[in-house]
């Protein structure tokens, strides 16, 4: 991603980043607070949701990126791959909450809102429309696998032992067939969410690839 590039995003955006993923982490840590507040602050369930650790790490990189554009600096390539995986993450994690499990949970209606509608769209049409969005090359696109397949491996081992999954889908009593099938149903989705973040990263720009 080239220097000139990163300028013509423009400081409005660079600050609009910053503060998007500000206000993310704080809804996160606001969530968080009400899980405490009402004897259920276990960081290990309540961050074993996909929804609060993708939109933690994602807002972070959403800082990270917008602190570079004010500052006129590349984007180092793990960030910008990082930004894509992020995107992609939270397009499955729209898509499944309004899709397969949607109103559950305990936090209020409009933090749902927020982690599962506006911040995911506001992600993807940064990625659309930035001129710095992420443009990586399509080998790497089996990069946005390692995360998710890491944390649905920990989710079905504790649902095994401890009996906690953070959705119902993922329950060990519905059966393997049934696993099995979220699972693959859950990354196939993933893969064509990243499919389409790296096509609007590549669309209409002339700009190297991240290799």
């Amino acid at each position: 991603m080239s220097l000139d590039s990163i300028r013509s995003g423009g400081r409005p955006r660079a600050v609009a980043r910053i503060v998007v993923g500000v206000l993310v982490v704080a809804v996160v840590a606001y969530s968080y607070a009400l899980r405490i507040a009402a004897d259920d602050g276990n960081p290990f369930d309540f961050f074993g949701y996909f929804t609060n650790q993708t939109s933690t790490l994602t807002a972070l990189v959403l800082i990270v990126v917008g602190g570079l554009g004010l500052a006129r600096r590349s984007v180092p390539r793990v960030v910008t791959l990082a930004w894509a995986i992020g995107a992609a993450c939270l397009v499955v994690v729209a898509v499944v909450y309004n899709g397969l499990v949607p109103g559950t949970g305990s936090a209020p209606p409009w933090v749902s809102v927020t982690l599962h509608v506006v911040f995911p769209a506001l992600v993807v049409v940064d990625v659309a429309t930035a001129p710095d969005r992420p443009r990586l090359a399509w080998h790497q696109l089996w990069w946005v696998l390692p995360y998710p397949l890491v944390w649905i491996t920990v989710v079905l081992v504790r649902g095994a032992t401890d009996g906690w999954v953070p959705y119902g889908f993922l329950l060990p009593e519905r059966g393997l067939a049934s696993l099995a099938l979220h699972v693959v149903g859950i990354l196939t989705l993933l893969l064509l969410a990243a499919a389409g973040v790296w096509a609007l990263g590549r669309r209409g720009s002339s700009r190297p690839l991240s290799s």
